[in-house]
């Protein structure tokens, strides 16, 4: 800028208010647009922080509704369990009742706390379970690889156990996993006792002759 061209500019600034106000807007502008540019990199860094911190919060929501679910699945699976045990009790007495409430005991206490409870029901067409087509249905507890069959019985004798053992051998044709079989029941005849150690089949509940 010249000297001439200066010492206009200072001249206007002195005695033109107007021009003045104008050029002290422009500075003000370039002051704001100049703090914009510096602080950008910061409020991106803001927007990227707060985008993650959403995400985290979404990951927590997601995993406390699957807790929810799975304690769901836990009550409904005590809940079944509760009414299997009134029906029996209704039927053969209270005693009954009792004895089979502590042959559940095991399982209630100590396996529905580290597995999830599924209802695996598979249609048998070629008659492996009971001789002829039907559809199969069977409590299962999971916990990572391994799979229990349960199956519940007022009494068991030696054709449940052949049963669960039916059971476990469709299964295992079906998904390819071997799973534990548990027959439970408040009393289980004796001759039961050597089929089930045959097939392997484990059993809950007071022998009896």
């Amino acid at each position: 800028m010249s000297l001439r061209l200066k010492k206009r500019f200072l001249e206007l600034l002195e005695k033109d208010p107007e021009f003045k106000y104008t050029v002290a807007g422009y500075i003000g502008l370039y002051e704001i647009l100049k703090r914009l540019d510096e602080h950008g990199g910061a409020i991106k860094e803001l927007q990227e922080t707060i985008k993650k911190q959403g995400e985290a919060i979404k990951e927590l929501q997601e995993a406390v509704r699957k807790q929810g679910e799975a304690i769901k699945e836990l009550q409904e699976a005590v809940r079944d369990l509760s009414t299997k045990v009134n029906a029996i009790g209704n039927r053969y007495g209270v005693v009954t009742e009792e004895a089979f409430r502590s042959s559940i005991r095991y399982l209630v206490e100590d396996l529905l706390k580290l597995y999830k409870v599924e209802r695996w029901i598979y249609y048998d067409s070629e008659g492996l379970v009971y001789g002829r087509p039907s559809v199969v249905e069977v409590d299962m507890l999971i916990r990572d690889g391994e799979r229990i069959l349960v199956e519940y019985k007022a009494h068991a004798d030696k054709s449940d156990v052949a049963e669960l053992g039916n059971i476990g051998k469709l299964y295992e044709k079906v998904t390819g996993v071997k799973p534990r079989l548990l027959l439970v029941a408040p009393t289980i005849k004796m001759r039961a006792r050597s089929l089930a150690e045959e097939l392997g089949v484990e059993l809950r509940g007071s022998i009896v002759d």
